[in-house]
């Protein structure tokens, strides 16, 4: 009896140990990854105003194949579908504002989320219903589906490369690289235009 006894202690040990490991080891909270702090690769600041700024992240996205839904001074947001396989489809999604950083309006920050969310292809059996008069309304099958997108994830893109690259080729079009300067935004050319040859005499 002492051996079964010793025994059943020490299975029941070896459960209570791995049920505490089990605990230790849980997933943390989404919300604890949040770390709020100062330096975030979600903003960037930009020595031009607002106005300027927002223009560029707008030509930025344009120039990369984004649909434009809204644009304001202090305010763009933009979208563009992506199909990595055939039934798979992804949209991002930037949701982009500027702020300005003084009275005078001379630099801003612009704080950007983009957002990627992912369909897949689901297919629908259809059915018909068939009245008949002895046996009264019959469901069959007429061997057709449908086809629709059903959002199965949906996350805010990490920091990273993503959020640099944007950033980079905001700078360009505000003339803050070393690139071709862009001082004003009107309709004017951003490269030099050579001028037309001029008609024989």
């Amino acid at each position: 009896m002492s051996r079964m006894y010793s025994f059943s202690r020490v299975s029941l040990l070896v459960l209570l140990g791995g049920a505490l490991a089990a605990c230790s080891t849980a997933k943390p909270k989404v919300y604890q990854g949040e770390e709020f702090s100062e330096t975030s690769t979600f903003s960037h600041d930009f020595a031009k105003s607002s106005a300027d700024t927002c223009e560029a992240a707008r030509r930025t996205l344009l120039s990369q194949g984004y649909i434009i839904k809204q644009a304001k001074d202090d305010l763009v947001d933009g979208h563009k579908h992506f199909q990595p396989e055939s039934d798979v489809h992804v949209e991002i999604e930037f949701h982009v504002v500027c702020a300005a950083n003084d009275k005078q309006g001379k630099s801003s920050t612009l704080f950007v989320s983009a957002t990627q969310d992912r369909y897949a292809l689901k297919k629908t059996n259809n059915s018909a219903s068939v009245g008949l008069s002895v046996l009264g309304s019959v469901s069959m099958p007429i061997g057709s589906t449908s086809d629709s997108l059903v959002k199965v994830a949906s996350e805010t893109i990490p920091a990273g490369q993503f959020y640099d690259r944007f950033f980079g080729l905001i700078e360009h079009y505000l003339g803050l690289d070393t690139g071709l300067p862009v001082q004003d935004f009107d309709d004017k050319p951003a490269l030099p235009v050579k001028p037309a040859p001029k008609a024989p005499e």
